[in-house]
């Protein structure tokens, strides 16, 4: 009997771990749109820039909390970037802020393309943690950019989420 009730026990310890891990992690889309207030200048061998851009980012796909499909959130960059002929050297520290005042902090890079309109290309971001939901949070999303005319910038992104 004793037997039953440890191995009962042990069962059930084993499916609420592996339910919690099962929360502790998941996948979201989102698209981003910003208007960037940058400034550029030549630099030696290349362009320099750098700046800011805000706007919204807006959850479209997600396997669940604490990223809920619909849901939008202010989002804003530091950016900079140096342009040669070697290519694109862009890193931007980014916050993201939902409507309760939780924030998650995330880094974007990218090696490609360009911040002018018409320009934009493929990158990775890093999910380093947050405030309230977001806490503890890491992970890391591929993202595509496209600068477009009006000074407008818009973002798509795939991101894995995980909770240590």
């Amino acid at each position: 009997m004793k037997r039953t009730v440890v191995q009962c026990s042990m069962t059930v310890a084993a499916i609420l771990s592996s339910t919690a891990a099962l929360a502790d992690n998941g996948t979201y889309e989102s698209v981003i749109s910003l208007v960037p207030q940058y400034k550029s200048m030549e630099h030696g061998d290349g362009t320099v820039t750098g700046g800011s851009s805000a706007g919204t980012s807006t959850i479209v796909k997600s396997s669940g909390a604490p990223f809920a499909e619909g849901v939008s959130s202010a989002f804003e960059c530091v950016v900079f970037a140096r342009k040669t002929a070697a290519g694109m050297d862009l890193e931007a520290p980014c916050v993201s802020t939902d409507a309760s005042g939780d924030k998650m902090f995330s880094v974007a890079r990218r090696k490609v393309g360009d911040v002018a309109e018409g320009g934009g290309g493929q990158g990775t971001s890093q999910i380093v943690g947050g405030t309230g939901r977001y806490a503890g949070l890491t992970g890391s999303c591929s993202y595509r950019a496209d600068y477009l005319p009006g000074n407008r910038i818009v973002s798509t992104s795939k991101c894995r989420w995980q909770r240590p």
